[in-house]
C-alpha cells in the first residue's frame, strides 16, 4: 500500500517528507493549500477535524501529529533504521528527546509565530516574544549539553528525534532566532546537509 502525505510546504509536514525520504520508502504527497483554505474543505476535514497538516494515510490508518507521523514511518515502515529498539537504552533517551523538541525546543518558536502573525490581530501580545526568545536560547543551552560530542542526540545514530529537533533549529534559522551554542550550530549544518533534508521542498536551513 503506497503511504499518501497531506502536507504543505515550510510547516511540519516538512518532518513527515524528511522521514519518509530517510526511509527511502515508497510514497505520494497530497499538498494542501493552506492559504487558500484547502485545509478547510469538506473533504479534507472528514480525514482532520482539525483541518492541520500534516496527515498520513497508510491504507485505514490515519495519522495526525508529525511527532506521531513521524514515529510511524520509522516503526512500522520497512528500510533504513530511524529509531532505536523497543526496550532498549537508547529508545528511552530516544523517547526523551522527542519529547523535549516538541515540548520545550519548538515551543518558543511557535509562540513567537503566533504573536507575529499566526494569531488574529486581535489575540497577539507582541511583548511575550522576547521572553519566547529567551525560553528557546534556553532549550538550545539544554540542547548543546545533551549532544556534547556526539554527532546525533542519541548516541551516533540518526533518527526521528534529530528529524524533529533539526526541523525546529532551521525554524529557528528561518525567523532569525539564533541558538547562541555553537555545538547546537555545528549540528545543524551536518543534519541540513542530508540528501533527505536537502531534497525538502523549499528546504531552509
Amino acid at each position: 500500500m503506497m503511504l499518501t502525505l497531506y502536507g504543505c510546504p515550510k510547516t511540519r509536514s516538512d518532518r513527515a517528507l524528511w522521514a519518509l525520504e530517510e526511509k527511502g520508502v515508497p510514497y505520494h504527497v497530497e499538498w494542501v493549500n493552506l492559504s487558500r483554505g484547502e485545509g478547510r474543505t469538506p473533504a479534507f476535514l472528514a480525514l482532520n477535524p482539525a483541518g492541520k497538516v500534516p496527515l498520513l494515510k497508510d491504507g485505514d490508518v490515519i495519522l495526525t501529529e508529525s511527532l506521531a507521523i513521524c514515529s510511524y514511518i520509522a516503526d512500522r515502515c520497512p528500510g533504513k533504521t530511524l529509531a532505536p529498539v523497543f526496550g532498549s537504552d537508547d529508545r528511552a533517551r530516544y523517547e526523551q528527546w522527542c519529547s523535549f523538541a516538541i515540548s520545550e525546543l519548538e515551543q518558543p518558536l511557535w509562540t513567537i509565530s503566533k504573536h507575529k502573525f499566526a494569531l488574529p490581530a486581535e489575540w497577539r501580545v507582541p511583548a511575550v516574544i522576547d521572553t519566547a526568545r529567551w525560553e528557546f536560547a534556553k532549550a538550545a543551552q539544554l540542547l548543546a549539553q545533551g549532544l556534547g560530542q556526539h554527532e546525533f542526540i542519541v548516541g551516533d545514530s540518526f533518527s526521528v528525534a534529530d528529524i524533529l529537533i533539526g526541523h525546529t533549529l532551521a525554524w529557528a534559522r528561518a525567523f532569525g532566532v539564533p541558538t547562541a551554542q555553537p555545538v547546537v550550530e555545528a549540528y545543524a549544518d551536518r543534519l541540513f546537509a542530508r540528501p533527505a533534508f536537502m531534497a525538502l521542498p523549499d528546504a531552509i536551513g
